[in-house]
């Protein structure tokens, strides 16, 4: 498969502290299945924030798409930054636009016909369970709800990558596995996916994913070789 991202000896630094990562070299393969792992504090959303170019490092090289992020100009950045969905802890929805509006705002940027709009969100909003909350805003939504409207908005555009922090901690198991799924679907259909957890239950859920495992701001398998599930002894 081709190398979609590509990290070499990447740091990243807020401030003048110590670094938050170090010396992080990996390659993620498009349409790869990607669980990042780590306790809290170990920088899985630093990582994800240079991932989704919120951030760009202190040092090193990443390359997205074939292209180096860290010399583009600032007014490139918006439509690499389309290419890929995001599923934020803190959801970052839009609070006087409805879960509808929130959901097909990134088909509005990119210019689908309001008909295919239609269509779709009320099909994905379905899907994750809210087609009755179609019309309520953020705050009269429960924290599972917003989480859901999330996801769906971050995956209804089909991006080239997707980047989810902890995308199942306000929904309950049901949901989870529903959500997980629902990413599964997508991962099949081409898109690189790349999940922040805590559950380690999750990892049971996807046939075949590789496990990235940070420790105190470095990946303890710099190959991103560790797969789940395990392979026998001898096996290929």
């Amino acid at each position: 498969m081709a190398t979609i991202v590509k990290f070499e000896n990447v740091g990243l630094r807020y401030g003048i502290g110590t670094e938050t990562l170090s010396d992080l070299s990996f390659s993620l393969e498009r349409g790869g299945f990607y669980f990042l792992t780590g306790a809290s504090g170990a920088g899985k959303t630093s990582l994800l924030r240079l991932l989704f170019l919120a951030q760009r490092p202190s040092r090193g090289l990443i390359r997205l798409f074939g292209e180096d992020m860290v010399t583009l100009p600032r007014d490139r950045l918006p439509l690499f930054r389309r290419r890929i969905g995001v599923v934020f802890q803190d959801f970052r929805l839009i609070p006087h636009l409805s879960a509808f509006d929130n959901v097909a705002l990134p088909l509005r940027v990119a210019g689908t016909h309001e008909r295919d709009i239609e269509r779709a969100v009320s099909e994905m909003l379905a899907w994750v369970g809210l087609a009755d909350r179609i019309s309520a805003r953020p705050a009269t939504l429960s924290g599972g709800e917003q989480q859901r409207v999330a996801i769906a908005r971050a995956v209804i555009g089909r991006p080239d990558i997707l980047v989810a922090d902890e995308p199942t901690g306000n929904v309950d198991p049901d949901m989870a596995a529903r959500l997980l799924y629902l990413f599964d679907a997508l991962n099949k259909l081409g898109t690189t996916i790349v999940v922040a957890t805590h559950d380690v239950h999750l990892l049971s859920r996807v046939g075949t994913a590789t496990i990235m495992h940070l420790d105190a701001g470095r990946l303890q398998d710099p190959t991103g070789a560790l797969r789940y599930p395990p392979q026998r002894e001898g096996a290929a």
